[in-house]
């Protein structure tokens, strides 16, 4: 029996909040196929790393993103016979998160907001939009959302993001409520600011809880 040599590849979907949008690192193909759609980051796994390991390379060097906090973690496996019209590749996707990150060190790597994304190369509309809703569902029962904001954050910023990711206004009072009582999600750093203005506002930073207790669902009214 012959075995077939098929390629294995690693794409990411790196999402953060910029300019008050949740946006995606992508590059502009400048070749066949695909020539002038936006396309994920990525690259084939060598023989001698772990799938971890192409995916921080990829974000390193591809991605032009080496040592930023990046919360990086396993998406999904693509391999179906025609997504890529050149060859069979498989594509194990991966999901990095993380507050408003700094342009790419590389010049044809850019950040673009989600929404503008409706077509891409190959099949990575589909891994972006797997991408978005996996993000969209981990913050409802994890303590992902704090990923999105920088070291020390008010509760309004934290909800900012809530509304930015999943698309719809929260109420102010009941979402405070709920990320402050839900256990270990959220640690008083015991100072304030006025950078929004108005009356000083507690700064808080990320707790120790993985989960979240109660859970933020959408489905529930606010």
């Amino acid at each position: 029996m012959v075995v077939p040599r098929i390629p294995v590849s690693v794409d990411l979907v790196v999402l953060t909040v910029r300019c008050q949008a949740l946006s995606a690192l992508v590059w502009r193909r400048d070749r066949p196929p695909y020539e002038g759609h936006w396309a994920l980051s990525g690259g084939f796994i060598q023989l001698d790393e772990d799938l971890p390991a192409a995916a921080a390379r990829v974000l390193a060097e591809r991605a032009g993103l080496p040592g930023a906090p990046v919360h990086l973690e396993q998406l999904q496996t693509y391999g179906y016979p025609d997504r890529d019209p050149r060859q069979r590749v498989l594509s194990v996707a991966y999901l990095g998160l993380a507050p408003d990150l700094p342009a790419s060190t590389e010049a044809h790597m850019s950040w673009q907001p989600v929404a503008a994304l409706t077509s891409m190369a190959f099949d990575h509309r589909r891994i972006m939009v797997d991408g978005v809703e996996r993000a969209r569902a981990k913050l409802e029962y994890s303590s992902l959302g704090a990923a999105f904001c920088p070291p020390e954050f008010t509760v309004a910023d934290l909800r900012r993001v809530y509304e930015i990711v999943w698309g719809r206004p929260l109420d102010p009072r009941n979402f405070h409520r709920k990320v402050t009582k839900a256990e270990g999600f959220l640690i008083p750093t015991g100072r304030t600011t006025t950078r929004d203005g108005g009356r000083p506002a507690k700064l808080y930073r990320r707790g120790p809880a993985e989960n979240l207790h109660p859970p933020m669902l959408r489905s529930l009214k606010d």
